[in-house]
């Protein structure tokens, strides 16, 4: 069966800052021409695709959608397992109304194209991202096959655009469509079209196609940018764009996700190298938290572009800081002890409720008559004021897309899954040890004592079936409801849970945890309200993929999921002019 959509982006990413209300208002005759006619031109593309990268930031739909965070409307116990163990819940209101809907598994459908963080400014955002990589990228092929041969600056220019091209519709599909299962499986999932060529006209018909042809063609996009990645033309700014680094990570991603567990490992050797001193050096230093007071001080250590941890920043439009603390959903109760691992016994630390590093960096923890649960200091956030007088401007967080503390994770996940066990549990313990390491000398003195090294008995231990901590999943129960080609050997399963355990505190706040949940297949749930109503995500859930905006769906674009579901209100077709524009705190 063929599904067609329609998309409304045409050159959105030529206007990178205006509001979705005004690129609907320009005739489509007004494009902007991006041609190279010498070598003088070809700075243009550099530029341009400067302005490609995407501005929406997926990490608090993705949280939302996840099982890291509670309704402290609901009944629930404590985040501090050392408070009375009674369950109790606090009348914080929900920042938005669409954050109701995603919690309840639900379309966003109060929500518009110019809602920060919601799912229809990711969307858009994506594919304004798209058809200005298109541009470049044609650009480069008409002077090409024009006779000309391509400088090396266009080379690293062409692969920038088709790692970032990639990058676009893989983020998409995590967040719009099922996870990826097998070549097999996966093409009786609808899709998203890979959108290859810039627009001609304002409304173009598509075939969706599905999940295993888009993520070959996200596979041919990424291989084809790997082979001229450089990072000649990124200047100073190396850690805001796709250089060489970032696209070994990437791929890194890309194949754990596609469990192409030896390329995994290719890859990520290619940034850590196979030096365990040397990695070491490129994981948090946790050393760069002294002296840090103040919320902002911490985000800069986090957010720093000169940090060897930090592998590509983002700066996204996003107010994610004001709605994860002090609302409704946050990380507080028992979510807060999973997640965070707040817990009382465990054998890599003791005297503390958490590990230090939660305490060091940042995670600041408040319980009183009011638990507001745990706050991350890594998504500070930087205002950019237009007009200081009215207070007004663009909110921005800087957003981690990859470091070398979640790939040294997923290279461990990849070693394990090819029954190198004892070599996984290595880069674990390098990954948890060596935090400890970097402390400086005035939170060695403090922590330290309290510190008991991760060993890889320790990890058996802890992780064996029957024994692991807050209820984590048995792995060898459901490993066949993403892909019977997906199985968890016996001897792997503590490994795994460690990984699992570890992989969710490392991404906290960041959104990765939802990718994790779609593609390891874990069932999980939500509970909200006074009367504790429950919502299930199951692994053959249609709600594993989030609803498209609705204002995509009343264009003409196909549903990603199959449920019956109202018909978005036409009173809401009108957009918000003022997209983008925000008060300061």
């Amino acid at each position: 069966m063929k599904h067609t959509y329609y998309i409304l982006y045409a050159v959105l990413g030529l206007f990178s800052l205006t509001s979705c209300s005004d690129f609907l208002d320009q005739p489509a005759d007004e494009r902007t021409e991006i041609k190279i006619n010498s070598e003088k031109d070809e700075e243009k593309i550099v530029m341009l695709l400067n302005t490609a990268y995407p501005s929406g930031n997926y990490m608090w739909i993705a949280e939302l959608s996840a099982d890291n965070m509670v309704d402290n409307q609901c009944p629930h116990l404590p985040s501090n397992p050392n408070d009375k163990q009674i369950l109790t819940h606090y009348n914080y209101g929900s920042y938005a109304k669409y954050n109701d809907e995603l919690f309840r598994f639900e379309p966003a459908a109060s929500a518009t194209y110019s809602d920060y963080d919601s799912p229809g400014m990711m969307w858009s955002s994506i594919w304004s991202s798209v058809a200005t990589c298109n541009y470049a990228i044609k650009a480069i092929n008409e002077w090409e096959a024009a006779g000309h041969t391509l400088s090396a600056k266009l080379r690293a220019a062409r692969a920038e655009g088709k790692l970032l091209r990639a990058y676009n519709h893989f983020i998409a599909a995590n967040l719009f469509c099922q996870p990826y299962k097998d070549e097999t499986l996966s093409k009786k999932d609808i899709g998203l079209p890979y959108v290859t060529e810039p627009e001609t006209e304002l409304i173009v018909k598509y075939e969706r196609g599905n999940v295993a042809d888009l993520y070959k063609s996200i596979q041919k996009d990424l291989e084809d940018g790997l082979q001229d990645v450089n990072d000649l033309n990124y200047g100073i700014a190396t850690k805001y764009h796709f250089n060489v680094n970032a696209a070994h990570a990437f791929a890194a991603r890309f194949y754990l996700y596609t469990r192409q567990y030896d390329k995994v490992i290719e890859h990520a050797n290619a940034v850590l190298g196979t030096n365990d001193e040397r990695t070491a050096g490129m994981l948090l230093d946790y050393s760069k938290f002294e002296g840090c007071t103040y919320l902002d001080d911490f985000a800069h250590v986090w957010q720093d572009p000169e940090a060897d941890n930090n592998i590509m920043l983002l700066c996204t439009n996003s107010i994610l800081q004001r709605m994860v603390f002090g609302y409704r959903y946050s990380y507080a109760g028992d979510k807060c002890q999973e997640s965070l691992m707040v817990r009382t016994r465990c054998p890599f630390w003791s005297g503390f409720i958490c590990p230090p590093q939660a305490i060091v960096c940042g995670m600041l923890f408040s319980s009183s008559s009011s638990d507001y649960g745990f706050f991350s200091s890594k998504i500070g956030e930087e205002f950019e004021y237009t007009d200081k007088i009215a207070g007004i401007g663009y909110p921005h967080i800087v957003q981690r897309l990859f470091t070398c503390s979640e790939l040294l994770l997923e290279r461990a996940e990849a070693k394990i899954m090819t029954g190198q066990c004892s070599e996984g549990a290595q880069d674990i313990m390098l990954y948890w040890n060596s935090a400890y390491d970097s402390f400086c000398e005035k939170d060695k003195m403090a922590y330290n004592k309290n510190v008991i090294p991760m060993t890889e008995e320790s990890i058996i231990s802890y992780y064996s079936k029957g024994s692991t901590p807050n209820a984590l999943p048995d792995w060898t129960t459901w490993t066949s409801q993403v892909s019977p080609s997906f199985v968890v050997p016996e001897d792997a399963v503590p490994y795994m849970n460690c990984v699992n355990d570890i992989r969710r505190y490392e991404t906290s706040f960041e959104g990765l945890r939802f990718f994790d949940l779609k593609r390891w297949g874990l069932t999980y749930k939500h509970t909200m309200g006074l009367r504790s109503d429950l919502y299930i995500s199951e692994a053959s859930s249609d709600v594993r993929a989030l609803e498209l905006p609705w204002e995509s769906i009343a264009s003409g674009l196909e549903k990603s999921r199959n449920t019956v579901q109202d018909d978005p209100a036409t009173s809401k077709m009108t957009l918000n002019k003022n997209a983008f524009v925000y008060k300061s705190k």
